[in-house]
């Protein structure tokens, strides 16, 4: 926990009267109540305590948030494994501590703070709260703060932070989570999220300093501070204008008969879309009126995640039909992904997954890129980057095409990192992705961006409407010159940690001790990459070219019929998710016969690894 000086303004005869007879337990609560300034999440705990539920309270006191692929995320409530005031207070002045050693031009130089639209009226605890908490406690302490003045994309604060020379940001939101979730994404200098060392140094801070400094709670010093600057006009123009560098084809833009719908999920992205837009030179995209304005209960979907598919874009699909658009764009509600539908001639509707948009993505940003670059451009200084558990799709575009294709571990914050150093070497990038619908076209944001992402698909589904083709028909025609690739994605819930580590130990000790399994089912495993231990039997020394990541599970089989499956736990929700995809060799085009090899794979998995029905284990609900 960490212990920052005797508490406050508590009574401590109650507290030795409510005593829980568990030392820790008690020293938790005896700092909770002397530094919560909310009167909310202070009665949370009060009345837990008062009720005698001490598991609970153990539960909510006695662990820590920490760094998972997206930063810190947890549900918003009381506790210091929750997101609220308290929380993000401790990890700024943790941040602050960390920096101040690390830049000796920090308080110049200076921090960004974004957030979105999420709220929860039971905890008084909003994004836009959180935000001015995180800028107090860095105002208090002199440091220049650029807070924008209202909410924003995701991509906008590490667009921000390269663009400003600022020394880290930090964006509250919680993407597509659930409406109680909240959290709390760190960026680099360098305009990508932080990977380790970095964010252990913090959580060694953030325990150094649990108490709240003088100052760390007076949220209006961003009202009042000389030393807040609002960077949204200069960040959002200056965002717009680089936008056009991945424009090629404005002529078209201006004259098209297309009509596009987007949803922006009751999050930030509709200002901002209609924006890239107007800069691409199309007309508006009609807007889903439900799902345009912010909305912290996300009142029209079960759950606000447009790669949940048709079940969720229900609203955009039938406004679509209505208006006669024939393509559906949106945006999660931070803006940093993108979900696409296309009417087919049948009136059906297909969504496309996230492999299948960055097929289309690949294909368009390198032939864009092959028509436009200068006589004496060398391909072989391109390059695309893609996360382990993505298609592999760009790695064959890759290799008939002469350019460069590089693996990531999973997370975005992975890619953006090794982007800038590519970038920092000479390299030209021109698309990075991970397969759930994150994209990162061009390089003026090192992080996923769903609204660059929806005006380049916008200007893709023009321009090949031009030669008489739809987003479904190129894609085939993808597959069809660099062979195809049949990807399934899925998840089972798993709310108990023990039955998740059971699950994979038994995986890295299937025949004996320490021995991987040999087949699946009637399926033959030629290798076996385990990337939470460092083991991969392909390599001559059998250790992992990417890097180990020890804090979550992740094991990939390559097997003997050309399919690859990982299975790995999820950074930011308590899922256990599968990936597997048949790669065929060009020319191999009988789809329905790698769609059934596929399947059969997949059900092997389940059952001989996953075992839901003996684990527990629930089905996606979508």
């Amino acid at each position: 926990m960490g212990d920052c000086g005797a508490p406050g303004d508590v009574n401590s005869n109650v507290l030795v009267a409510r005593s829980t007879g568990d030392a820790q337990l008690d020293k938790a609560v005896w700092q909770w109540l002397s530094w919560d300034k909310n009167q909310k999440t202070k009665e949370q705990i009060e009345s837990l305590l008062q009720a005698g539920k001490h598991k609970e309270l153990r539960d909510r006191l006695c662990c820590r948030l920490t760094f998972g692929t997206a930063g810190l995320r947890s549900a918003m409530g009381a506790g210091f494994c929750y997101i609220n005031d308290l929380t993000v207070i401790q990890s700024t002045q943790g941040i602050y501590k960390y920096l101040e050693r690390n830049f000796s031009d920090f308080k110049q130089r200076g921090f960004v703070v974004g957030y979105d639209t999420r709220g929860q009226v039971t905890s008084n605890c909003s994004s836009k709260k959180l935000a001015k908490l995180t800028a107090a406690v860095l105002l208090a302490k002199d440091v220049l703060v650029y807070f924008f003045s209202t909410y924003v994309p995701t991509p906008f604060v590490p667009y921000a932070v390269q663009q400003l020379g600022a020394v880290a940001g930090v964006m509250i939101t919680a993407s597509h989570n659930r409406k109680e979730d909240n959290g709390y994404k760190v960026y680099w200098e360098n305009g990508a999220q932080i990977t380790s060392p970095h964010d252990k140094e913090i959580i060694k801070c953030i325990e150094e300093c649990v108490e709240p400094w003088n100052g760390s709670w007076n949220e209006n010093l961003v009202d009042t501070s000389p030393l807040r600057q609002d960077p949204l006009k200069k960040i959002c123009d200056s965002y717009m204008e680089d936008l056009t560098k991945i424009c090629y084809h404005r002529e078209l833009n201006v004259q098209t008969s297309l009509k596009f719908v987007h949803t922006s999920f009751h999050g930030v992205g509709h200002d901002y879309v209609q924006l890239a837009f107007k800069a691409f030179g199309f007309q508006p995209p009609i807007p889903v009126p439900e799902q345009k304005d912010p909305d912290p209960d996300f009142s029209t979907v079960k759950c606000p995640n447009p790669e949940e598919g048709e079940s969720v874009l229900e609203l955009s699909l039938r406004l679509a039909e209505k208006e006669d658009a024939k393509v559906v764009v949106a945006t999660d509600p931070d803006a940093d992904r993108l979900a696409v539908a296309e009417q087919q001639e049948n009136g059906h509707w297909k969504v496309f997954t996230g492999n299948e948009l960055a097929a289309l993505f690949g294909w368009w940003m390198f032939s864009r890129w092959k028509e436009n670059c200068s006589q004496d451009a060398d391909v072989r200084n391109v390059y695309m980057l893609a996360t382990t558990v993505s298609s592999k799709i760009l790695r064959a575009i890759a290799l008939k095409e002469g350019f460069h294709f590089e693996e990531t571990l999973p997370g975005f914050k992975w890619i953006g990192s090794r982007v800038k150093n590519l970038l920092d070497n000479g390299k030209e990038v021109l698309f990075a992705f991970e397969e759930s619908i994150g994209f990162m076209c061009g390089t003026s944001v090192l992080d996923k961006d769903g609204v660059s992402a929806a005006v380049v698909i916008a200007e893709m589904a023009t321009y090949l409407q031009g030669q008489s083709l739809t987003l479904a028909q190129k894609l085939v025609d993808i597959y069809e010159t660099y062979g195809y690739h049949i990807a399934k994605t899925s998840y089972f819930l798993c709310y108990d940690p023990p039955t998740i580590k059971r699950m994979f130990e038994r995986l890295r000790n299937f025949d004996g001790p320490q021995s991987y399994p040999k087949c699946c089912g009637t399926y033959n495993i030629l290798h076996v990459r385990d990337i939470t231990t460092g083991y991969d039997s392909s390599q001559p020394n059998k250790k992992s070219v990417l890097p180990v990541s020890k804090s979550s599970q992740m094991i990939t089989f390559t097997l003997q019929n050309g399919c690859v499956a990982t299975l790995r736990t999820s950074g930011t929700e308590p899922k256990i998710k599968y990936y597997a995809e048949m790669c065929a060799l060009p020319g191999h085009s009988d789809r329905s016969a790698l769609e059934e090899e596929l399947q059969k794979l997949i059900e092997a998995l389940i059952e001989n690894f996953l075992e839901p029905a003996k684990n527990g284990l629930n089905w996606r609900s979508a």
